[in-house]
């Protein structure tokens, strides 16, 4: 019983890194999901503070997912209309059955929106748009690193506790 409770909680992991890059699957939330999985397993012992610091960096992060690409848009010179439309984009583009939607949706969303707020300066919602993208991409280095982190930790204490299976 303990194995499948490891692969579950193994797949959950891997699953989370995979999430990182792909928007459609949240990918910290499922990579700490199988840590704690993990710590249900009778033989490994239930550590409160190692769940507990990164159920935080997990919450941090997930919101951060939301704000990076958006303060992208803003620090390239976008308007409020840019950040909306990179937030809508970024929903659109998620829902959309469109090859790279989440990544098309954010740029082309910042896009109208500064399109909106001033049609003469294409320019400028250009260098908003690609705000957009590069916090987009700060974003998913961000949430993969986090889940190699989680990983690592998986990977830890399976090693810690190696002895009590074998």
């Amino acid at each position: 019983m303990e194995f499948l409770i490891l692969i579950v909680s193994l797949l959950f992991v891997l699953v989370g890194i995979a999430g990182s890059v792909l928007p459609a699957l949240p990918g910290p939330p499922l990579s700490w999901i199988g840590l704690l999985i993990l710590y249900t397993t009778p033989s490994i012992k239930f550590d409160y503070w190692t769940l507990g610091v990164t159920f935080v960096f997990t919450l941090i992060i997930v919101i951060l997912d939301y704000v990076i690409p958006a303060q992208g848009t803003k620090r390239f010179g976008g308007s409020k209309y840019g950040i909306w439309g990179t937030n809508i984009g970024l929903i659109v583009g998620i829902f959309v059955p469109i090859p790279l939607g989440f990544i098309i949706g954010p740029f082309l969303g910042a896009f109208i929106g500064e399109l909106i707020y001033d049609q003469n300066d294409s320019k400028r919602a250009l260098k908003a748009a690609t705000g957009s993208f590069i916090g987009f991409l700060a974003s998913a280095f961000i949430k993969f690193v986090f889940c190699m982190i989680l990983l690592g930790i998986y990977i830890h204490t399976v090693w810690k506790y190696w002895s009590v299976w074998f």
